[in-house]
C-alpha cells in the first residue's frame, strides 16, 4: 500500500523511493528467517545454556558501540549508496558462513557468535549510512508517510517470516533455512545498487572550511549535536531505557519459548506470526494516531505499550494456552513499537541537519543500539541466577520507567513536525 504523507501529499511518485523499498522488502522478509533459526541452533541444536543464547543475542548487537565512529566516516563517504550495497553484501556472506559450517560438521557456538558479530557490523553500517539516503530519496513533508510504508512493509515480514521460517526450520533444518536470508541480503544490494544516485555527497563540516582530516572534531560534533537538542537527548533517553528492557526479553524469548514451554519451531513461528499483525495495525495506524494525538502523546503511548507487555510473559504455559499468550504480547508490543518509532524516527529526521544525519545516527545508535548486548546478557545471567518467568517479569517494567521520561520531556509538548527546527 503506498502511503499518503501526513499533509496530504503522496510518495507514489517517487521511483527512487520505491525502488528502494523493494530491496528493504525482501530482507526484511529474509531476517525473519534468521531471527528465529539463530536461536534455535544455539538452544536446540548445541544445547546451549540461557547465558550462552543470550550472548549471542549480544554478539549481533555489540558492534553498535562503534556506530559514533562509524557514522562520523559515513558522513564523509561520496557515496551512501555504495555502503549500504556493501552491507548488505556483508551481511549475506556472514548469514552464509552457518549453513556452510553444518554441512561440513563444523558449528559450534564460537562460529555462531562470529556470525553474528559480522552480521551486526554489516548492520552498523548499513544504518548510519541509510539516514543521509533516505533524506535525500524523501521530501521533507514525506518523512512519516514513508517511514510508515517502510514499517508497515516490517509488519507484513513480520507475519509471514515467522510462520514461513518456522515451517523451514522443521522441514530443512534451522542451517539449511538460513540460506534464504543470506539471498535476500543478495537480493537487496542488487536492488539499492538500481537506485539512482548521481549526486556526491560532501561532509557538510568540510563545506564549513573544516580540513578534511579533522575526523575527531567532526566525531565530537556529532555527540555535542545530539546531547545539546532537547529532542534528540529525550528520545535517546526513553530508546535506551525500552532497548534495554526489550531485549532482556528478546535475547531469551526463544529460548523460553523451546525449553521452558517446549514448543515446537512451527509454534514459536506461528506465536511470532499472529503477534506480527500488531505491528501491522501499528504501522498502518502510525500517521492517523499522530494527527489525532500529536507526535509527542503517540511517541509516549508507544513507549508504554512497546515494554509493558513483556512481563504477561512470565505466565505462559505449555502447548496451546503459550501459543496464544506469547502471540497477545507480541502483538500489544509490536503495535507500541510502531507508534513509537514511525514517529520517533520522523521527529529525529526533521531536527537534524543534512550534514550531520549520519554521525548524529552513530552517536545515536552507539548508546542506542549500544545497550542492547549489555540488556541481553544481563538478561541471561540474571535468568541462570533467578529464573527465566522473574526476569520476563521484571523486564516489563521497563515500559513504565521509559513513559515516565517521554512525558517529563518537551516530547510530549510536540503537535507535529513542523514545530521543530534545526538547532545550530
Amino acid at each position: 500500500m503506498i502511503q499518503e504523507s501526513v499533509d496530504g501529499g503522496s510518495i507514489r511518485g517517487n521511483e527512487d523511493f520505491l525502488r528502494y523499498w523493494i530491496g528493504h522488502a525482501v530482507s526484511a522478509f529474509g531476517d525473519q528467517i534468521s531471527a528465529l533459526a539463530l536461536p534455535l541452533i544455539a538452544a536446540t541444536t548445541l544445547q546451549a545454556s540461557a547465558t550462552e543464547v543470550a550472548l549471542l543475542t549480544a554478539a549481533i548487537w555489540t558492534p553498535n558501540l562503534v556506530s559514533l565512529f562509524v557514522g562520523t566516516w559515513a558522513d564523509r563517504h561520496p557515496r551512501p549508496r555504495a555502503l549500504l550495497v556493501a552491507a548488505n553484501l556483508a551481511q549475506a556472506l556472514a548469514v552464509a558462513a552457518v549453513p556452510c559450517a553444518w554441512l561440513i560438521d563444523a558449528l559450534s557456538m564460537p562460529l555462531l557468535y562470529a556470525a553474528g558479530l559480522a552480521l551486526g557490523a554489516g548492520g552498523v553500517v548499513y544504518d548510519t549510512a541509510y539516514p543521509r539516503f533516505f533524506a535525500r530519496l524523501v521530501p521533507r513533508r514525506d518523512y512519516v508517510a514513508a517511514n510508515s510504508m517502510l514499517s508497515t512493509t516490517n509488519s507484513v515480514a513480520g507475519i509471514a517470516g515467522p510462520a514461513a521460517g518456522g515451517a523451514l526450520v522443521q522441514i530443512v533444518t534451522a542451517p539449511v533455512a538460513m540460506i534464504i536470508d543470506a539471498a535476500s541480503f543478495l537480493i537487496s544490494a542488487i536492488v539499492i545498487r538500481s537506485v539512482h544516485d548521481t549526486r556526491t555527497v560532501s561532509g557538510g563540516l568540510a563545506e564549513e572550511g573544516e580540513q578534511p582530516g579533522r575526523y575527531r572534531h567532526r566525531l565530537v560534533t556529532g555527540v555535542r549535536y545530539l546531547i545539546a537538542h532537547p529532542h534528540l537527548r529525550a528520545s535517546l533517553s526513553v530508546s535506551t531505557v525500552m532497548n534495554f528492557a526489550t531485549f532482556v526479553v528478546q535475547g531469551l524469548l526463544v529460548f523460553y519459548a523451546a525449553r521452558e514451554l517446549q514448543l515446537s519451531a512451527g509454534q514459536i513461528g506461528l506465536a511470532f506470526t499472529l503477534g506480527a499483525f500488531g505491528g501491522l495495525l501499528g504501522a498502518m495506524i502510525a500517521p492517523y494516531v499522530s494527527r489525532r494525538l500529536g507526535i509527542g502523546p503517540t511517541i509516549a503511548l508507544g513507549a508504554t505499550l512497546y515494554c509493558l507487555p513483556f512481563s504477561g510473559l512470565a505466565f505462559a504455559s505449555t502447548g496451546t494456552r503459550g501459543v496464544i499468550l506469547i502471540a497477545a504480547v507480541e502483538a500489544v508490543s509490536a503495535l507500541g513499537v510502531m507508534l513509537f518509532d514511525i514517529n520517533n524516527n520522523a521527529m529525529r529526521t526533521a531536527v537534524t541537519r543534512d550534514e550531520m544525519r549520519s554521525r548524529v545516527a552513530g552517536a545515536y545508535s552507539t548508546v542506542n543500539y549500544g545497550i542492547r548486548p549489555l540488556g541481553a546478557v544481563c538478561g541471561g545471567v540474571l535468568a541462570d541466577q533467578i529464573g527465566l518467568r522473574p526476569t520476563l517479569f521484571l523486564a516489563g517494567l521497563g515500559g513504565l520507567l521509559a513513559a515516565s521520561i517521554v512525558g517529563l520531556s518537551p516530547i510530549m509538548r510536540l503537535r507535529g513536525i513542523n514545530d521543530i527546527d534545526h538547532i545550530d
